[in-house]
């Protein structure tokens, strides 16, 4: 089982290299790139996200954020990525694997933003594809679970492309901008994922 301070190779924590992206956690460096895209994309993230803290996008709240990802990655709970596009090391969004599950489980969940500049232009796809192999090789799991509402039409087709299944609907299942929204419920098994 993977934990941060696992030695990897090179003495580094996971990289992980996907089509022109690849993901690393958030570190403190990255507060100026994270709070400009996510603050020039804020109409367009917030009909998807949990409502915005009054001090969303400002240093403290930052770091507060930084504290809860190393406390929920050492406790084996959620590993946050940002995703960069390799070209230019451009902080383009962020993918977060959430609710690990051991015992019979064996499952997580994955979330994941773009900002608005960089939508539609297949970064989310490369991101979410390139957490396959730490998920299934590194982590050992068996399931990951994706959820999003249903007329998020571009995540929906985004799932599917990549081989997650639907598998139904849940009613109220998340609070999406201030009121408990209805999702679809997608999965992909460790056999189901695509090769190369």
């Amino acid at each position: 089982m993977f934990r941060r301070g696992m030695i990897f190779p090179g003495g580094r924590e996971p990289v992980l290299q996907g089509e022109g992206v690849h993901l690393r956690y958030p570190e403190a460096s990255d507060y100026a790139q994270w709070s400009e895209v996510r603050g020039a994309s804020r109409d367009f993230l917030s009909p998807w996200e949990p409502t915005w803290a009054q001090d969303e996008l400002t240093r403290l709240a930052y770091r507060r954020r930084l504290r809860r990802y190393e406390s929920e990655i050492r406790d084996d709970a959620s590993y946050p990525f940002f995703v960069f596009r390799n070209a230019d090391n451009r902080l383009l969004g962020g993918c977060t694997l959430s609710n690990v599950r051991r015992g019979v489980c064996q499952s997580a969940s994955v979330g994941y933003w773009v900002g608005l500049p960089y939508a539609r232009q297949g970064y989310t796809t490369a991101a979410v594809k390139a957490i396959f192999p730490f998920v299934f090789d590194v982590l050992g799991l068996h399931r990951l679970e994706a959820a999003c509402i249903p007329e998020n039409e571009p995540s929906r087709r985004l799932l599917r492309k990549i081989g997650f299944q639907e598998e139904g609907h849940a009613r109220g299942y998340l609070q999406i901008n201030g009121e408990w929204r209805d999702h679809i419920l997608f999965a992909l098994l460790e056999d189901d994922r695509p090769v190369g």
